[in-house]
């Protein structure tokens, strides 16, 4: 069990916020597997650059998948094409950026196939995204649901959609910047379309 580090959610595509603590602590990283699964957070949403300013992504759950659900057993919902649209989005939003290309077809089967289940939907794309940003973590899990962890910092509440999370973030170019001005903490994509290689410097 990591004794001092940090515990962390996991999200779907996670903001530059997140990567930039996953980098900081590596590798005494505690990823919670245990919670009930929270709604309105980056658990199963993401924010991305469109021609309009953010747009906001959100990978629909079965209902049911309430408050009292352990965040393991939260099911997708394919009630409608929701894959669909977020790859058009990202087609959008992205075609036009430096890696876009580079990365897509390592993306595509995230909009192609069903996956039962939020938690490994999300761990799948994580560790792509770990791979591709070339930060070398094994994951490890809680096994147990706990208010707090002596030890380690606390961020499954903090990097959350509701408000601003204080980090210091540099800008760096975006495919939209000139009609709406640099965003921050938006996905990881956006840094990784835009930047690609050089994301782990960037972090």
């Amino acid at each position: 069990m990591i004794e001092k580090g940090a515990v962390l959610p996991m999200l779907y595509l996670p903001p530059v916020a997140y990567f930039t603590k996953l980098n900081a602590y590596k590798p005494d990283i505690l990823i919670e597997s245990q919670e009930h699964f929270p709604k309105q957070t980056y658990r199963n949403r993401a924010n991305i650059y469109s021609p309009d300013g953010m747009l906001t992504l959100t990978v629909p759950v079965v209902k049911g998948s309430k408050m009292h659900t352990n965040i393991k057993d939260v099911k997708i919902s394919y009630d409608f094409k929701w894959q669909r649209l977020h790859w058009m989005s990202l087609e959008t939003c992205y075609r036009g950026s430096a890696y876009f290309e580079y990365y897509e077809d390592d993306f595509a089967p995230f909009y192609q196939k069903h996956f039962a289940y939020l938690f490994d939907y999300n761990e799948q794309l994580l560790q792509m995204l770990l791979k591709f940003i070339k930060i070398n973590l094994p994951l490890q899990y809680t096994e147990t649901y706990a208010a707090g962890y002596p030890g380690l910092n606390d961020y499954r509440d903090s990097i959350t959609p509701k408000k601003e999370f204080d980090f210091e973030q540099k800008p760096y170019f975006q495919v939209f910047d000139e009609r709406n001005g640099f965003i921050k903490n938006l996905s990881i994509i956006d840094l990784l379309f835009n930047q690609g290689p050089q994301t782990i410097n960037y972090l």
